[in-house]
């Protein structure tokens, strides 16, 4: 962990368990503490190569789905046009894809467009 990040541990052992100098305490008894950090610390995240908290991560991903049901009954969800921006993309820094949303009049719209797309069209 000292190799990885060695700030990060300072700054997680200083956090959790109030020790300002590791090096003062014997190498066994640091291990210990480093490996009851908890899951979200900085130096487990690093080592994880999370970027995000799962709670946070996991928020988000509820909004996104909020806010692609609220754009889903609007105008422009009906037109398929300005669709919400994800959350989840925007916290793992990935490329914004546009997703085709594609939608239909009636049932039997999407009957037909189903199955074009069954024969391969």
């Amino acid at each position: 962990m000292i190799k990885i990040d060695e700030d990060a541990l300072t700054c997680d052992l200083a956090e959790t368990y109030q020790i300002f100098d590791y090096k003062q305490l014997p190498p066994t008894q640091v291990a210990v503490f480093s490996l009851g950090l908890r899951d979200d610390s900085r130096i487990k995240m690093k080592i994880s190569g999370i970027e995000v908290p799962f709670e946070t991560f996991l928020l988000a991903r509820v909004l996104d789905g909020v806010n692609t049901l609220v754009w889903f009954n609007s105008e422009d969800g009906a037109n398929g046009v300005n669709r919400p921006q994800s959350v989840v993309n925007l916290l793992l820094g990935k490329e914004i894809e546009n997703e085709d949303v594609v939608t239909f009049s009636s049932g039997e719209d999407y009957e037909e467009y189903r199955k074009n797309l069954m024969k391969g069209g």
